[in-house]
Parts: structure tokens; C-alpha cells; sequence
């Protein structure tokens, strides 16, 4: 694998300033039975703070029968935002940027409908399923280019990565489909991405040693379980990377309580920086937090892959709003 960029915390510690961006909708796209795009345009968007290929940022939308003249804005906005009565509070949640196209000031961002039967699973799935061009929204991201953590970005394969390993469900196909786009030719690993229907299947560019695995819950035989496919396939390709799995292997991890935490484990030194030691495996894990829970330990713990050589990301919940 050629080397990569180090993603780190930037020079001195400082963290970006986020700011809030009032954008519309220039159009929307559907890209399969659980996904639509929704492309953001607006002035403001020339001057984003990019920082990385999985790039997390903000959304905000008015409540119904509610304006965006209700996103706070300026220095303050967030606590402003969280002092906002729960009845007209803007709902705000968590994205990851698909495509930034500075020139034009346009953001993609590939939304999941969450649900069956055309039910969307929440207040956001259900405003992206109906966006038309003009409707109104605001993004909160940071006000300056940068890379790493501090500016919501979490890929950084250390150059010394020979094999990649990056899963996710639907909800992760976004950042997967950008850190795939941002891979070397060089790049060897394999990809395993979990999806409800085989029409959410998307066509990528992949290098020629990046071997992409499709796992589709619903066919003709029935539905699998959520995740249950992505716990196997990973499994499956750890076995095939690193050999049957030790007798003996890894550290016992303290499991996190998802009652009162969230799982959000990232190589992070005590320098702030990303902890990416000189390793040959290098994975890369996001989606339901409970799925990554199990995930975890079978890397860690069952196959004695090394945390510092791991990102996990529990996305969302399920049972929770989209």
C-alpha cells in the first residue's frame, strides 16, 4: 500500500471552530430502495472546513410548521441550541460528508431510509425521502480545512498497512464508498458491506487488490438478522488474513454499557494524535453500535487483532430515530 497521509490532531492542539452553515436543497437522487442523495448548495459551502474521507458533520433541520430562523448561529450556537425548548429545538444528527464540491459550493450527503413499506424510521430519514430543491436546512461543520479527529474524521491507515479491512451496514456505505474512492492503487484488503436489498448495492471503483463483498439481508430466501451477515463475513475474512483463529488470543476488553455510553474506540495517543503503530492489518468498523460491540471483541479478543490497529464506530442504535 503507498503511504498515506497521517490523520492526526492538528499542530498545538487546537480544535476548529464549528460554525453553521444555512444551506438549501439543490437536488436529490435516489440511489436505491434505502437510500437517496440529497445535494446541499449555498455560498457558505465554498469556504467549508473539509478535513478528511470520512468526514462527520451536522445537520439541522426546524421542527415541523417550524423555519431555519430557529438554528442558532454565531459563535454560540450550540448552546444556544441546547437551551432551546425541546418543542421548537431544530433536530439535529450526525452525517458523513459524501462529496464536497468546493468550486460550485455543493455537499452530497447519502442518507438512509430507515424502515419498511415506505416508513421511514425517523424525523431526518423521513425530511430526505420528501427534499425537494429549495427546501431549507443548515449544516454545523468546522470553519477552516484541516485532518483528524478534531475536525470529525477518523480513517488513518498507518503507511505500513498491507491489508485493509473495512466493514460496515448501510449507514456506513457513505464513508465506505468515500474511503474507497481514496484508496491507492496499491491497496489490498477487503471490503464487506452490509445492505437491506441487492438494489442497494452500489457500483464503486475499487483497486485491483480490494476485493468488495456485498452482503444482502433481504432475498428470496427470507431476511437475515441485522448484521448477522457482517459478523460472518468478517469472520470469515479475519480467518483468511490472519490465519484460524488462536487458541488464546487478545486482551479481555471491557465491554461498553450502550445504556450510558456510546462505542466510539479510535487509536488515539496520548498525544491526541491517531495511535497507528507500524502494523500490517489495519481495520476499519462502523455501523449499528451493537453489531460493533460484537465486532470488537471478536477482533480483539478472539482473533487478537491489536486495538491500535483498529477503528470502531457505532454509528447509531437500533431501535432509535434516523
Amino acid at each position: 500500500m503507498a503511504p498515506t497521509t497521517r490523520v492526526g490532531r492538528p499542530h498545538g492542539g487546537q480544535v476548529p471552530p464549528y460554525r453553521v452553515y444555512f444551506v438549501e436543497v439543490a437536488r436529490s437522487e435516489r440511489l436505491g430502495p434505502s437510500f437517496v442523495r440529497v445535494t446541499f448548495t449555498g455560498e457558505c459551502l465554498r469556504a467549508f472546513g473539509t478535513g478528511g474521507v470520512d468526514q462527520r458533520i451536522k445537520l439541522l433541520l426546524p421542527q415541523p410548521g417550524r423555519t431555519v430562523a430557529d438554528i442558532p448561529n454565531g459563535p454560540g450556537w450550540y448552546p444556544a441550541w441546547q437551551a432551546m425548548p425541546q418543542e421548537i429545538r431544530p433536530t439535529m444528527r450526525t452525517y458523513t460528508v459524501r462529496a464536497y464540491r468546493p468550486k460550485v459550493g455543493e455537499l452530497d450527503i447519502d442518507f438512509v431510509l430507515h424502515g419498511a413499506d415506505g416508513c421511514h424510521g425517523g424525523p431526518v430519514s423521513a425530511w430526505a425521502a420528501k427534499a425537494h430543491p429549495g427546501d431549507a436546512a443548515a449544516l454545523a461543520a468546522p470553519d477552516r480545512p484541516g485532518s483528524g479527529r478534531m475536525w470529525g474524521c477518523e480513517w488513518s491507515p498507518p503507511e505500513t498497512a498491507s491489508r485493509l479491512i473495512i466493514a460496515g451496514d448501510e449507514t456506513a456505505v457513505p464513508a465506505v464508498a468515500s474511503i474507497v474512492e481514496s484508496l491507492s492503487p496499491q491497496a489490498r484488503g477487503v471490503i464487506c458491506a452490509e445492505v437491506p436489498t441487492a438494489g442497494d448495492r452500489q457500483y464503486w471503483e475499487v483497486p485491483d487488490g480490494i476485493e468488495l463483498r456485498w452482503l444482502v439481508r433481504q432475498d428470496a430466501a427470507g431476511s437475515a438478522p441485522h448484521g448477522s451477515l457482517l459478523e460472518a463475513a468478517v469472520a470469515e475474512v479475519l480467518t483468511e488474513l490472519c490465519g484460524p483463529k488462536p487458541p488464546a488470543a487478545g486482551t479481555d476488553l471491557v465491554d461498553v454499557d450502550l445504556d450510558t455510553s456510546s462505542l466510539w474506540d479510535v487509536p488515539e495517543g496520548p498525544t491526541g494524535e491517531l495511535d497507528t503503530p507500524g502494523g500490517e492489518l489495519y481495520a476499519w468498523l462502523a455501523g449499528e453500535a451493537t453489531m460493533i460491540k460484537r465486532l470488537r471483541r471478536l477482533m480483539v479478543n478472539d482473533h487478537g487483532v491489536a486495538r491500535t490497529a483498529v477503528a470502531f464506530m457505532g454509528y447509531w442504535r437500533q431501535g432509535g430515530g434516523g
